[in-house]
């Protein structure tokens, strides 16, 4: 009898033990001594939280704006020299301490961007090096955004640099809707498309389109009233009703799009992930336009000016919600003889996932 153990036997061996919470798979190589529902629900409130932070940092942004507080601290990082934290004064009122919220907010951002990464770092090895370098692009993008604000702190809010600042978040927000995503679905290092190389094409003009959307949506505000301070009221120098037409034109084509890919994904029977997402998207893109149009014609009042930002961070996580849901990171399903493609597995350094089912 050969009692040598066999190459199946090896590789399970040397494979990391893997172990699940419902959808989330976490390492259990290094637990700190945590039960496995500790850690998931340590791995859930850091990648929910860095979520709604960054969208909320887009909010908190908007009302900085919208309150002209941005030089409510003339300093950075100090509100004042030799002053880091603000004083409530006549004269400024309480500028000072909405400004220095939103800095606060960054900070709170950073400690979620550093738990993210060590939670990536410590129990989504298995999940391959592409979440890892993932991880790390929170705390990097919050640092590039502290930078930034420095700089648009020293420009006297130019809208110039003021549109930059703004623009940067909602990329974080669409990286952090992948890494949310990477967390509950499946362990194998490579992507698997579950539609046809066109409905990625689709998805990824979505993505240029809807980037576009948001240039053009911090170009109208740049020409506004909201461009700037009372005290530093610069404007970009463009028409102000000719670059509302351009983001309400870009945004007709991106639902025309939307619409079409939706279409699509039903006709080939799309598993519900892709369809529910799209169907997502498209809720988030008609509220967002309700609200476009409404402020347009009501002189763009201050409430509806932040609940369009607010709406600007979710359409942002929608589309990379629908781009990501074209993929699974599931392990492909046996074949009928209990094998799976070799093709299918190149590159896995996981233990068997089971299939996604139809969620």
């Amino acid at each position: 009898m050969n009692d040598s153990p066999s190459v199946a036997d090896e590789q399970t061996a040397t494979s990391p033990r893997i172990e699940r919470v419902g959808r989330m798979s976490l390492s259990g190589e290094r637990t700190l001594g945590l039960p496995l529902t500790a850690r998931a629900r340590i791995a859930a409130v850091v990648f929910w939280g860095n979520l709604i932070c960054q969208i909320g940092i887009i909010v908190s942004g908007g009302v900085v704006r919208l309150t002209s507080s941005g030089l409510g601290c003339s300093t950075w990082p100090n509100c004042e020299p030799g002053q880091f934290t603000p004083e409530l004064t006549m004269e400024s009122g309480i500028h000072p301490f909405i400004e220095f919220g939103n800095r606060t907010l960054t900070g709170v951002l950073g400690v979620f961007a550093v738990a993210l990464l060590l939670v990536a770092l410590l129990w989504l090895r298995h999940k391959g090096r592409a979440v890892l370098w993932l991880a790390l692009t929170p705390l990097a993008g919050t640092a590039l955004q502290a930078i930034v604000g420095m700089v648009v702190v020293k420009a006297d809010l130019h809208p110039g640099v003021v549109s930059p600042h703004f623009l940067i978040s909602p990329i974080l927000v669409a990286l952090s809707t992948l890494l949310l995503y990477r967390l509950y679905d499946g362990d194998a290092a490579r992507r698997h498309s579950v539609v046809p190389s066109a409905m990625h094409w689709m998805s990824w003009a979505l993505g240029v389109i809807g980037f576009a959307i948001l240039v053009l949506g911090t170009l109208v505000t740049g020409t506004g009233p909201h461009s700037g301070d009372d005290v530093h009221p610069e404007r970009l120098p463009f028409d102000p009703r000719t670059i509302s037409w351009l983001h309400a034109d870009a945004v007709m084509l991106f639902c025309g799009l939307l619409v079409g890919l939706l279409i699509a994904l039903h006709l080939i029977g799309a598993q519900r992930p892709a369809r529910r997402a799209a169907w997502g998207l498209v809720g988030i893109t008609a509220i967002q336009a309700l609200i476009g149009y409404t402020q347009y014609f009501t002189g763009l009042p201050e409430l509806l000016v932040g609940l369009h930002m607010l709406g600007a961070g979710l359409f942002a996580a929608g589309i990379a919600w629908v781009a990501v849901s074209l993929y699974t990171w599931d392990s492909p399903s046996p074949d009928l003889h209990g094998s799976v493609p070799a093709e299918a597995t190149v590159g896995s350094d996981t233990t068997t996932a089971p299939g996604r089912s139809a969620r």
